[in-house]
């Protein structure tokens, strides 16, 4: 019991029996994923708090922003390192991310590549194949044997003393977060009371119900983008491609896309597959803070092209 404690605030702590948890069953680690119930529990706070379009405003432009953090640095840069950036720029990649509440970047990018190399088999940590849909949607994060962070995996990160700081104090960052969000709805009460936000109501709508939010949807891409959509790519797995999970993930609904070419930092091959992520990516990229954004292969598009020619 003292163990799972303690690694809510050091999620390293331990981390030496990390060969002894990869051969455990899959189960819930009730104490350890105590958080994590807090999160979805805190969005009733509503009843308490009450609502105000100031509030409302927040947590959607919250949800979008972060998950351009989710889509475009932990998935895109820390995971697939489809451009480059600088070593001070990374670290607000990293913090801009952790703000998002899904764990540290580097834990994040190990738990994805691992996700790539083994899609859709049977040691696939979230495959709806596998292990049923739920399970690939919520309940694999709630599994011990997935908590700790393997850093042989993340070699190209794990250099980073500072990127290893953030991801095993990874509640840091949040706890920092949500207090901040507090103390600008108790500003903005004291400023500007015709508002009608509170400072437990930017708590309840701009951390919690926005947070709780943006973990499921980033999740649908786990879940949903594996069983909903359509294949342009005879990928080995079940990646599935759609225009409503894109709209919603920012552009990460072109999964098949993603699974067929995983290096490129755009996901929606095709000026008509809208990828929100990738358009801000290019704009970041004429201000100097990234480059060398990799694109879309040429075999991508000859493939896709046969493809539709073998159709009877």
């Amino acid at each position: 019991m003292f163990i799972p404690l303690v690694q809510w605030f050091d999620a390293d702590y331990r981390s030496d029996e990390l060969a002894k948890l990869k051969d455990r069953k899959d189960k819930i680690e009730w104490i350890r994923t105590i958080p994590f119930v807090i999160l979805h529990g805190g969005c009733l706070g509503v009843f308490w708090t009450g609502w105000s379009w100031t509030a409302v405003g927040v947590a959607v432009f919250l949800y979008f922003a972060r998950m351009f953090a989710i889509t475009g640095f932990y998935h895109r840069y820390f995971s697939h390192r489809t451009f480059s950036t600088s070593r001070p720029m990374q670290m607000v990649l990293a913090l801009w991310g952790g703000a998002c509440v899904q764990r540290g970047a580097l834990w994040w990018a190990y738990s994805h590549r691992h996700h790539h190399q083994h899609s859709d088999e049977e040691v696939d940590k979230h495959s709806p194949r596998q292990h049923g849909f739920l399970w690939a949607h919520i309940g694999w994060i709630t599994s011990a044997k997935n908590f700790p962070t393997d850093y042989g995996r993340v070699k190209d990160l794990a250099k980073y003393p500072e990127l290893r700081f953030l991801n095993r104090f990874d509640v840091l960052v949040p706890v920092v977060f949500a207090v901040l969000l507090f103390l600008l709805g108790w500003l903005l009460e004291a400023k500007w009371p015709a508002l009608g936000v509170t400072g437990g109501q930017m708590l309840v709508w701009g951390f919690f119900i926005s947070t709780t939010v943006l973990f499921h949807g980033t999740a649908c891409i786990n879940s949903m983008a594996h069983v909903f959509g359509r294949r342009r790519y005879e990928t080995s797995d079940d990646s599935r491609n759609s225009l409503l999970l894109s709209l919603l993930t920012l552009g990460e609904g072109w999964h098949n896309n993603h699974h067929q070419h995983m290096g490129s930092v755009r996901q929606g091959f095709y000026w008509w597959e809208i990828d929100i992520t990738y358009y801000l990516l290019k704009l970041m990229s004429f201000t100097g803070l990234i480059w060398d954004l990799r694109p879309v292969p040429s075999d991508a598009y000859d493939a896709a092209k046969n493809r539709v020619r073998r159709k009877p």
